[in-house]
């Protein structure tokens, strides 16, 4: 028997002792799944088979009409758990805007090989890179865009051979991506080519999208020539980071890389209320938010910003003006308005101020009543006022739209 076959024959039986240990296991369980995620299918004329791609929806995507920046990581397989789970985390704390994650998944480990590189005339196991960038532009993300609320904010992100293709695929002319995510590549392959390849286009400033480049303590990797060529040709408009992870191996780096990748995108995005008070008054605050609009996924005010911001607001005792600060707030960030109202309307009703609370709740009726928060502070202030049956009323209200835009359970237990 052949050692492909052997192989073939334990990753068989490895799959039937996981299969049976899994239902097993589900026959126990008597909980309710978590889903993060789904894994889908479609057919590529380009492949000439079907390619599978996973996805992750920002948290309160089904509440909203917006369009989200996106984020196509290479290798999903193996990648697109951890990504998805540190891109939702990330955004849950204020510190990159919402994304949505799409997994770009292989065939097995030949097909990643193959996809990844370009070709090498001494083994044809290589040299698939073009068919797989035409699969992402003319395919996959055509596909995605018409599935899914995108905007042109498209990043790439891949590891090892994924960093790459990431590379690659940056180097491209009508590459469909403008930011890229290059952790540990592989840039030994092709005889450590990688550099010359870039050096002419830094030199002619035909790259100008961010890029974000890491190594772990490893050796021969290729990535310090590479990484010469930014520092000697690109030109200083250029946004590029490299970033080197000693106490990380080439396996291990890919979590602590991808964490610092996605924050390159959106530096300064976390604020809190204490930093808005180190700023000043609030025209301070707004100046900050309106930079942030510059960076590549843009600025608009999230949960959490909104909680921070009306901390701050309490904290700094502007909130006597705080008529004046939605108005501005309404020109400079009009998306954010009702967000942001719902949470002051939250701080004077935690003040007793029940009759400020309702005028704010009253200005962003006509939007906020989409929202389960304001059902849930038009809830908080009929409970300040007596008003048990109304109260009870919005709250069911609250609950129910929660249910109906999949909030996760923190979101819900919010609501309570």
């Amino acid at each position: 028997m052949t050692i492909k076959k052997v192989t073939l024959l334990l990753i068989a039986l490895t799959s039937f002792n996981t299969l049976s240990f899994a239902t097993e296991t589900h026959a126990q369980q008597s909980g309710s799944a978590i889903v993060s995620a789904y894994e889908l299918q479609h057919s590529s004329t380009i492949f000439a088979e079907k390619r599978r791609y996973m996805v992750s929806l920002p948290e309160r995507y089904s509440m909203n009409k917006r369009s989200y920046p996106s984020l196509f990581v290479i290798d999903a397989d193996f990648q697109f758990q951890h990504v998805s789970a540190v891109v939702k985390n990330l955004a849950r704390m204020g510190k990159i805007p919402p994304m949505i994650v799409v997994g770009i998944a292989n065939q097995g480990g030949d097909d990643y090989l193959k996809t990844t590189t370009w070709p090498d005339n001494k083994d044809d196991a290589f040299g698939h890179a073009s068919k797989l960038q035409a699969y992402l532009s003319q395919e996959l993300l055509p596909l995605i865009d018409q599935q899914y609320r995108t905007n042109s904010q498209k990043a790439l992100a891949g590891y090892s051979l994924g960093g790459l293709f990431t590379l690659y695929s940056m180097m491209q002319e009508d590459t469909p991506f403008n930011a890229f995510l290059a952790m540990s590549p592989s840039a030994w392959f092709d005889e450590y080519s990688l550099a010359s390849k870039l050096t002419p286009l830094l030199t002619a400033n035909k790259l100008t999208a961010p890029v974000f480049i890491s190594l772990a303590n490893e050796e021969d990797m290729g990535v310090d020539k590479v990484i010469e060529a930014f520092e000697t040709s690109a030109a200083k408009s250029l946004n590029w980071q490299y970033k080197h992870y000693p106490n990380e191996n080439h396996f291990t780096t890919a979590l602590p890389a991808i964490y610092d990748g996605l924050q390159f995108l959106a530096p300064n995005y976390a604020i809190d209320g204490t930093d808005m008070l180190a700023l000043g008054d609030y025209k301070q605050v707004f100046a900050h938010f309106k930079a942030q609009k510059k960076q590549w996924a843009g600025f608009q005010f999230e949960w959490l910003h909104s909680y921070q911001f009306n901390k701050y607001l309490f904290w700094s005792k502007q909130i006597d003006q705080v008529d004046e600060i939605l108005v501005e707030l309404a020109a400079e960030f009009p998306e954010s308005l009702t967000l942001v109202t719902i949470h002051l309307a939250s701080g004077f009703n935690k003040k007793k101020n029940f009759p400020k609370a309702l005028q704010l709740l009253q200005q962003v009726k006509k939007q906020g009543e989409s929202f389960p928060g304001w059902h849930k502070q038009m809830s908080v202030y009929y409970s300040g006022t007596e008003q048990a049956e109304l109260a009870a009323k919005h709250q069911a209200l609250a609950l129910e739209l929660a249910k109906k835009y999949h909030f996760e359970s923190w979101e819900v237990w919010e609501l309570m």
